[in-house]
């Protein structure tokens, strides 16, 4: 996301447009999951807007329609993927990667339809899966089967890393709801491509955040070393204090690699002084 309503007059300006949330919020973060195009597929002329208000260098990760990915599980939907591609065209470069975000009930048995899938999509976007049925990581069968096929379309994996969110019972309303609705799966470190993708959740007291990433540190920095290209989202189950974090991150890592270019410098979110 981009705008978040704890965000305002703390991240991000108070009052502020829509149209110039994203261009804000590019101040602190240089990539932006796509999760609104998961739920609806946005026009063009949206799409248009979000490259107007960021650089060249930003990254997005848009999203699969849910109606390809989960309602039609990647045999169907070819109009709605069309409606995709051409809405997010608009993005060029911008694009990083095309996520394909699979429902836990995808299993091994349906690595032919994904491979198949992957082999109908145009070569001129690089593609990113997230799978969350547990085979995935706990039967080595199933970790070949699918690290091969996305081997032969240059995918990556992404992994969604919950284990430190999972360590304790919740203690927020915000934590309750989310250890009802987000995946339990095992930590997965390996990269397959130049550009992988870390999915991280965090708890909302960012002391414990912090403590729960701190083995992403080191192999982060190691894509680094290795001429990857690693993009990370820092979450939390309120998401308050994200864009923060995520620059802490950033900075953590950027510590034990400082060739890493900083992230941009954000806007002031108020006058400095009060005269």
């Amino acid at each position: 996301m981009w705008t978040h309503r704890s965000w305002s007059g703390r991240f991000l300006p108070h009052p502020l447009p829509a149209h110039e949330r994203l261009r804000a919020y590019a101040g602190w973060c240089d990539a932006v999951e796509g999760n609104t195009t998961f739920y609806a597929t946005p026009s063009r002329e949206t799409v248009s807007s979000w490259a107007e208000q960021t650089g060249p260098d930003f990254r997005f990760l848009p999203k699969l329609p849910k109606a390809v990915t989960h309602g039609h599980r990647l045999t169907g939907g070819e109009g709605e993927l069309l409606a995709f591609l051409d809405a997010v065209e608009p993005l060029g470069p911008r694009a990083h990667m095309l996520w394909v975000q699979l429902p836990g009930a995808f299993a091994p048995d349906d690595v032919p339809v994904l491979d198949r899938f992957l082999r109908t999509l145009p070569t001129t976007h690089r593609y990113a899966v997230e799978v969350r049925h547990p085979a995935f990581f706990t039967e080595p069968g199933a970790v070949r089967a699918l690290e091969d096929t996305l081997g032969r379309h240059g995918a990556e994996w992404v992994p969604f890393d919950t284990t430190a969110f999972f360590r304790t019972p919740p203690t927020s309303d915000a934590e309750r709801e989310a250890w009802t609705r987000k995946p339990r799966l095992p930590l997965r470190t390996r990269a397959l491509t130049d550009r992988p993708v870390v999915r991280y959740l965090g708890r909302d007291d960012p002391a414990r955040t912090v403590e729960g990433w701190q083995p992403w540190l080191d192999v982060v920095a190691a894509w680094l070393r290795e001429g990857r290209s690693p993009t990370v989202f820092v979450h939390t189950p309120d998401n308050a204090d994200a864009p923060e974090l995520a620059r802490r991150f950033h900075d953590e890592v950027r510590a034990r690699v400082p060739g890493l270019a900083p992230l941009p410098e954000p806007a002031p979110v108020g006058p400095a002084t009060l005269f």
